[in-house]
């Protein structure tokens, strides 16, 4: 069977937002963070100091403030007076509501894209077997910031096609929140948000056997969160300068 040539992804990655003017300096800086908390290169609890930011990224420690707020309002990071910032670590009870939500929210994401016409349009086809392609091409590569990062946007694709802004607003945010869940219980063995599972989702969409793919969806959500070891785990000192070091100087 010919695959179709790998599409790009629909959306950025949920971290990658930023809430700041695109193009600017602040989106910048707040994408490059956001992708490190995604791919685990920042878990959580991680105190991000405004003087080794602005060192690492040649920006004032203004201009950092500012990035640490916008980050705040969208609950990625966390500030306490008197003591800084810090990437958001959600507590055992907070990653499990997490889930809970996520299971609603893609629940009737599913229940819609199974109510589309079919058979599938040929560009949603395309994107769907694009993204697969791609995911597939990162786990024989052994890319594991390349596969979290894939495994974000392949459910917010699902979101797009489902044609309901506001479902997908929502999952956008808690697919931030789960990954940071996700960072601080992950098993070292776990392989959490598999290619394998979405292989198998694409797979019912398209061939369109009602109840099976929103069945597959929360079996899915079910175990990543049984994969999460809901035990406090000792904090890692980080290295904010080493993290951002190819960061190119900005504009």
């Amino acid at each position: 069977m010919t695959t179709a040539a790998p599409a790009k992804p629909a959306r950025r990655t949920p971290l990658a937002r930023t809430g700041a003017p695109r193009g600017s300096a602040e989106s910048r800086i707040v994408r490059s963070i956001g992708e490190a908390i995604a791919d685990r290169r920042l878990p959580p609890g991680t105190k991000l100091t405004e003087e080794s930011l602005a060192e690492a990224f040649g920006v004032s420690r203004e201009r950092v403030r500012k990035v640490l707020l916008l980050l705040a309002q969208r609950r990625v990071v966390t500030l306490i007076p008197n003591r800084g910032a810090f990437v958001t670590k959600p507590s055992p009870k907070e990653a499990r509501e997490v889930f809970e939500a996520r299971r609603v929210i893609e629940r009737a994401i599913m229940e819609r894209l199974e109510r589309l016409p079919r058979p599938l349009s040929d560009d949603m086809l395309e994107k769907l077997r694009g993204h697969g392609a791609l995911e597939d091409a990162a786990e024989r590569a052994a890319d594991r910031k390349a596969m979290i990062r894939l495994s974000g946007q392949f459910h917010l694709l699902l979101a797009d096609f489902a044609g309901n802004a506001t479902l997908a607003g929502i999952l956008t945010d808690l697919i931030d929140r789960s990954s940071l869940a996700i960072a601080a219980f992950e098993r070292r063995s776990s392989h959490t948000c598999s290619a394998d599972d979405h292989r198998h989702l694409i797979a019912a969409l398209i061939g369109n056997r009602p109840g099976e793919a929103t069945a597959l969806m929360i079996e899915h959500l079910d175990d990543v969160e049984r994969q999460l070891d809901l035990e406090a785990k000792t904090d890692t000192r980080i290295d904010l300068k080493a993290i951002f070091a190819d960061e190119p100087e900005p504009a």
